[in-house]
Order: C-alpha cells, then sequence, then structure tokens
C-alpha cells in the first residue's frame, strides 16, 4: 500500500534530520504532533540537497538534487524516500514553486566560485534560508494566506538570522575545505574583529526583529520555533565571545548535553514570557 511507502518516506526523513541536527530534531519534538512529519520532510529535504553540493564530489551534483526533485514534484511519486515525503508535503500544503526554485538556485550557487557582493548575498540567502522558513511558515499557517503574509517577514528575517549564525559557525570548514566566503566584499586575509563585530550586529538586530513574529505563530508551532531561536542564540553568543582568529581556526559547537538543559529552561522562560 502507498499509505505504508509514506510513512516509511517519513520516518526516513525523521531519522536523516536526527542524524544530521540535534537541534533541530529537538525544536520539531516541541512542535505539535501534527506538523512534525511535513517539517521533518522540508528539513530532510533541504539538508540532503546541500550535503550532495558539498560532498557528493564524484557525482552529478545537479542531476541529484534539482532534476530528480522537479521529477518527484511532476510524478507526484519518487523511490528516494526523501524526495517522496518533500513532494507530499509540497502538495499537502500548496507550497509555493517560486520557493523551491529560489532554493535550487543558491545550491547551484554552491557549484560554483563566486565574489559574493551585497546582491549575491542576499540572493544566496534569501534561497538557502529565508524560503526555508517560508516552506515551513506555509504548513504552520495551514493554509491561512492572511496569517501567511502577516508572518512572512519575520520568518524571512529569522531564516537570515539563522544562515549568519551559521556561516559564522562554518567559517574554517567553508573557506579552507570548500574555497567559500559568503561574507560580500569581503577579503578573507583581512577577516579581524571589527569585521566579525559589525556581522554580529546585523545578526543582533535580526533576532531582535524575528522574535516580534515568532510571538504571534499558530500555538502548534511557536514553542517549537521558539526552542530553534533560542538555541541559535546561546549559538551566537557563544561565536560573540570568540575571536576572529579563532573562528577561522575552529567550529564553535554547543554540546548536546547544553541543548537538553536549554530546552528545559527554555520552556519555562517561555512560559512566562509568552503567555
Amino acid at each position: 500500500m502507498k499509505k505504508l511507502f509514506d510513512e516509511l518516506s517519513y520516518k526516513v526523513s525523521k531519522e536523516t534530520t536526527k542524524q544530521y541536527s540535534t537541534s533541530f530534531s529537538l525544536g520539531i519534538l516541541a512542535l505539535s504532533s501534527t506538523i512534525r512529519n511535513p517539517i521533518y520532510a522540508i528539513y530532510g529535504y533541504v539538508r540532503l540537497a546541500d550535503e550532495i553540493v558539498d560532498s557528493f564530489h564524484d557525482y552529478n551534483k545537479e542531476r541529484l538534487f534539482k532534476e530528480e526533485t522537479f521529477q518527484a514534484l511532476e510524478d507526484r511519486i519518487s523511490l528516494n524516500p526523501i524526495l517522496q515525503s518533500f513532494q507530499e508535503t509540497v502538495h499537502r500544503y500548496n507550497i509555493d514553486d517560486k520557493l523551491i526554485h529560489q532554493f535550487l538556485k543558491s545550491m547551484e550557487m554552491d557549484l560554483q566560485k563566486i565574489d559574493y557582493n551585497s546582491d549575491l548575498y542576499k540572493e544566496y540567502i534569501l534561497g538557502s534560508a529565508e524560503v526555508v522558513g517560508l516552506m515551513c511558515l506555509q504548513i504552520f499557517v495551514n493554509g491561512n494566506r492572511v496569517q501567511y503574509e502577516n508572518l512572512k517577514p519575520y520568518a524571512m528575517i529569522l531564516g537570515s538570522a539563522f544562515q549568519k549564525v551559521n556561516f559564522l559557525r562554518d567559517m574554517k570548514d567553508d573557506y579552507y575545505t570548500l574555497g567559500r566566503s559568503y561574507f560580500p566584499n569581503l577579503d578573507m586575509t583581512s577577516f579581524d574583529n571589527n569585521v566579525k563585530l559589525s556581522i554580529e550586529k546585523e545578526i543582533e538586530e535580526e533576532f531582535r526583529q524575528a522574535l516580534i513574529g515568532i510571538k504571534k505563530l499558530p500555538a502548534s508551532s511557536r514553542f517549537g520555533v521558539y526552542l530553534a531561536y533560542r538555541y541559535y542564540v546561546s549559538l551566537f553568543k557563544k561565536i560573540k565571545r570568540k575571536s576572529a582568529q579563532t573562528i577561522m581556526s575552529e567550529r564553535i559547537r554547543i554540546s548536546n548535553g547544553a541543548k537538553i538543559s536549554l530546552m528545559m529552561s527554555c520552556y519555562v522562560q517561555y512560559k512566562t514570557s509568552f503567555l
């Protein structure tokens, strides 16, 4: 029965999320059970697309993450469980095709060596992070277009903040292993504490604005998104305490134990601050 295959596909997306990100796994667990599977489907898909771009160097990357995506969406079926759960979610929640195209465009940008200016930087963040937030938002509001339009700017800015924190966290691997530098007009040989501080000021303002939107989310998704927000704020604070030189020499992490502790304290703060 196809229902059995669909259930298996969502389980694979869930396991993929757990393998690649304990932080997002915890955040999804804090969502209403009715929307966890489609969010696993979104995260599993975008995470493996990113993995293909970064790691599958001996294969046809564009065919794997782009052509097979469009084939699955057109056929409404795929034997690839990740693509199957993703296409099911896209069709069930009427996720806008433009968001998928924009995401894939950013993945294609990672296949090239690009010297990022301000416009390309904004376009990359739009496709790699902001539209992912919008895909999730379409699930959170369950088709309510008024609610979607009201929350859209906040979802985009939260995705942007998350991605910029990722850029800082991953600078060592991005630059030395993958040969990438996303921050616009930045010569990595001149990356210092002053440059780092200017980037951090951008992120702080985006986090401030994003929290306004989190408080307006439906109850089914509010705590889960708030937990992800608090995790990234915690990671960001740890990055802020490190020098530019340290950022370029090691990947800053939050331990799994600290993530569990954060989840418990976050719940108390959520109850007192949001209700």
